[in-house]
């Protein structure tokens, strides 16, 4: 991403309210608040977003059947149209869903999106799909030229995707940044080791982690197309090939947030969940 420099006069006053939100992490300096600040404001939210509910159907007892895990109800509605309707809330429109086993339960609830007021198309991952990195390369046309969210279907949290795009777009050198959420038990989840906004160290499911680090990989990112050129046709997983590879060339950043987070990843991680949630109206 190209940039010019320029000289700016402002009042004391707006120099001093930039200062205070100066953390040197999240903003580095003056120049990155000022660039974060008119990118919030000015850049349209045109951004699309992809959403990969793939992977294995899941027995939910709750539901008595085998569902994808993205339909499984949370706060009376399925995870992923809480995702959804958040995205709306967000002003993100234009989705596109990467379906495997179950996709049509998927497809006959939300179809085109338009009850919901979004743009939904679809994308049938094959049917021995390795993982996270194949899905995403087959999506490769239909994000587009631009920055993008990519979401996991079986995740949801009260982040705020506004604020991590434009985040995202105001390091230097992105390719992909990484929201990040604190966990005690580490080996579930990927661990990253955060310098400043970088993130120079990533392990997927650490059993021996090599950090003390509890910064954990939230399944929502914000990327460039530059990643595609960074995924093998016979890469699987995101996590245990790309991401450490980006973290050591310095090209993958964190977006550490507090706040609920909700990992749906099996039956007993929903039963948890549903103990940490009595309702959503702050999604």
């Amino acid at each position: 991403m190209s940039r010019e420099r320029l000289t700016i006069t402002l009042k004391d006053e707006i120099l001093k309210a930039l200062d205070s939100q100066i953390d040197g992490q999240k903003l580095r300096n003056r120049s990155h608040a000022i660039e974060y600040y008119l990118s919030k404001s000015l850049m349209a939210k045109a951004a699309k977003v992809l959403i990969l509910a793939g992977g294995k159907a899941v027995y939910f007892e709750s539901e008595k059947k085998k569902l994808p895990k993205a339909m499984v109800k949370v706060a009376g509605k399925p995870l992923l149209e809480q995702v959804l309707l958040k995205l709306k809330r967000f002003k993100f429109t234009e989705v596109w869903i990467s379906v495997g086993e179950g996709g049509e339960i998927i497809k006959k609830h939300f179809e085109d999106g338009s009850d919901l007021g979004l743009n939904i198309n679809y994308l049938d991952q094959p049917a021995k799909c390795k993982g996270t990195a194949e899905a995403l390369l087959q999506a490769k046309d239909a994000v587009g030229s631009g920055s993008f969210l990519l979401l996991y279907g079986d995740v949801l949290s009260d982040i705020d995707y506004s604020d991590l795009l434009e985040y995202h777009r105001s390091q230097r050198g992105e390719i992909c940044t990484m929201a990040l959420t604190v966990a005690e038990t580490v080996s579930m989840w990927g661990l990253a080791q955060l310098n400043g906004s970088r993130i120079v160290s990533f392990e997927e499911k650490p059993k021996i982690p090599r950090t003390f680090s509890r910064l954990v990989n939230a399944g929502i990112y914000a990327m460039e197309p530059e990643i595609f050129k960074y995924i093998k046709k016979d890469e699987a997983k995101l996590e245990s090939g790309i991401f450490p590879r980006l973290a050591e060339e310095g090209k993958l950043y964190g977006y550490p947030f507090k706040g609920l987070w909700l990992d749906i990843s099996n039956s007993a991680a929903y039963k948890q969940a549903l103990s940490q949630v009595k309702n959503l109206s702050n999604l």
